[in-house]
């Protein structure tokens, strides 16, 4: 999820407005690229997202990324960086096109000879000395800088905190950060190393490589994935954090990073996190990664965000007296069920978006039902009456309007959230609680790694209710209107008293 969209009745009334940061603009590249022309006109690309035309590049498949900063201290300035890309091409390739902006490229190699490179869009495009045939293996090295912009020009990718720096790259700004392939459709396996002036720490996504290595006045760190990742989901805080280990369920590491100086009265919501692990296991099944933790910014984000195995946080949800602490648990676990529903199992497209959300939503709701005696189905039923409103301004879980115009974030819109999940609650309703639940157990163990799309999902719960079940998704999924909910012929849309 790339915002936690708070805009359901069961909020608390401080938090009614959703707490979204700054609209997305265009992006554009911070300073000329210094490179030779192409020898002929290049154009961005794209995979043709329905949303997001012209994300993600054709061409060639990423295996892995290698990425290395260098922070200097100040996070206003541009980091130095080196991005190494393993992929291998699926069609023949006179130039390759990497997604990239706000960023200064010094130079580029293919396969260990030097690219010429300039720039179309937000596209980084790459000439080989020689043309690429299919099934060629592609080494892509790009020594860029990597720039924190902020203000009217941030949008999203580098994150400003109080003491750092963290990332936020959902939807589509991981390319605002390094040069890649930036659609999840294209997972890889990544690694990161990270060279920063003492006394501040660096954590990112997966495991350490090995320790920290020090060198006169700085220290780096590696990491790597275990699993394979999209872009969006990628991780580097930096800052004067202390990082706290505990176990969680069958020896699991856990692995929260915190504001130093916070740690003592941060820790009665980090305890929770095992117990929280345990139960989404109990519910569809053992945890998808090496690692779990949350990272507790200093900053004001308005959104929390599921990167993949330390999820992003504001670190004031967990210090503003006038949250409720049940509300807090169920965002805790909202982001902990992406895990399972977006990070591992991740979309095709950005249409099939309700996937994530619907489910971080479902769970997060019945959690709150389980644990803060707030009832799935009142929720629900608000739901139900405020859904017609919703597709009409977003258009039906599936079928989402495009964003507008430099306003990428708002796909994110309530029908993505408690709209998706009353998807679910009515396909429950539908098919019965027992088919329900070993339709989301196996969800998740059929597409572990990989992308699906919602065309899958229909013949998964098909398969599991033993009929077809399209009709049913065709009127929920795809309607302008929502349909009758199964088992509650009484309750009504768009007044307040339905019942």
């Amino acid at each position: 999820m790339l915002l936690t969209a708070r805009t359901t009745a069961t909020r608390p009334k401080a938090l009614r407005t959703p707490r979204i940061a700054a609209a997305l603009v265009t992006a554009t590249v911070s300073a000329a690229l210094v490179a030779a022309s192409a020898p002929a006109p290049v154009a961005p690309l794209g995979i043709g997202d329905p949303l997001f035309p012209h994300l993600g590049n054709p061409g060639y498949d990423v295996a892995s990324y290698d990425i290395a900063f260098t922070y200097r201290g100040d996070n206003r300035k541009p980091l130095d960086a080196v991005t190494e890309i393993d992929a291998r091409a699926t069609q023949a390739l006179d130039h390759v096109n990497l997604d990239f902006a706000h960023g200064k490229v010094g130079a580029a190699e293919i396969n260990g000879r030097a690219a010429r490179f300039t720039t179309s869009g937000e596209d980084l495009v790459l000439t080989p000395a020689e043309p690429i045939r299919p099934g060629e293996r592609l080494r892509i090295t790009v020594r860029h800088t990597s720039d924190p912009v902020s203000g009217k020009d941030a949008q999203g990718g580098w994150l400003r905190t109080s003491d750092g720096l963290a990332m936020a790259n959902q939807a589509d700004a991981a390319h605002l950060v390094f040069p890649c392939n930036d659609h999840p459709a294209d997972k890889a396996m990544f690694t990161f190393r990270i060279t920063a002036p003492k006394g501040l720490t660096a954590v990112a996504n997966g495991l350490p490589v090995a320790e920290p290595r020090h060198s006169g006045s700085t220290t780096t760190w590696a990491y790597r994935t275990h699993h394979p990742m999209a872009t969006e989901l990628a991780q580097v805080s930096i800052g004067r954090s202390t990082v706290v280990h505990r176990e969680g369920p069958h020896g699991l590491p856990v692995r929260d990073v915190v504001p130093t100086k916070d740690r003592k009265k941060l820790e009665r919501w980090l305890k929770k996190t095992p117990g929280q692990i345990d139960w989404m296991e109990k519910k569809v099944g053992r945890y998808p990664f090496e690692a779990y933790g949350v990272l507790m910014a200093q900053a004001k984000t308005g959104f929390e965000l599921e990167t993949q195995t330390l999820s992003l946080f504001e670190e004031q949800l967990f210090t503003l007296p006038q949250i409720p602490a049940w509300y807090v648990d169920a965002i805790m676990v909202h982001e902990l069920a992406h895990q399972w529903f977006g990070d591992s199992v991740s979309p095709r497209t950005w249409s099939d978006l309700w996937l994530n959300e619907g489910h971080a939503t479902w769970y997060e709701a019945l959690y709150a039902e389980e644990n803060a005696k707030r009832p799935l189905k009142d929720r629900m039923r608000e739901a139900y009456r405020r859904s017609d409103g919703w597709r009409a301004a977003g258009g039906p879980p599936a079928r989402p309007n495009r964003p507008a115009p430099g306003k990428k974030i708002s796909i994110f819109r309530p029908v993505v959230y408690d709209g998706s999940a009353l998807v679910l609650y009515a396909l429950r309703q539908e098919i019965g609680h027992e088919a329900f639940e070993r339709l989301e157990r196996q969800w998740v163990r059929v597409h572990q790694d990989g992308n699906a799309t919602t065309a899958d999902f229909v013949r998964l719960a098909s398969q599991n209710a033993g009929r077809d079940l399209e009709g049913f998704f065709d009127a929920w999924l795809y309607g302008k209107k929502t349909p009758p909910m199964p088992g509650h012929p009484d309750w009504r849309k768009g007044t307040k008293d339905g019942k």
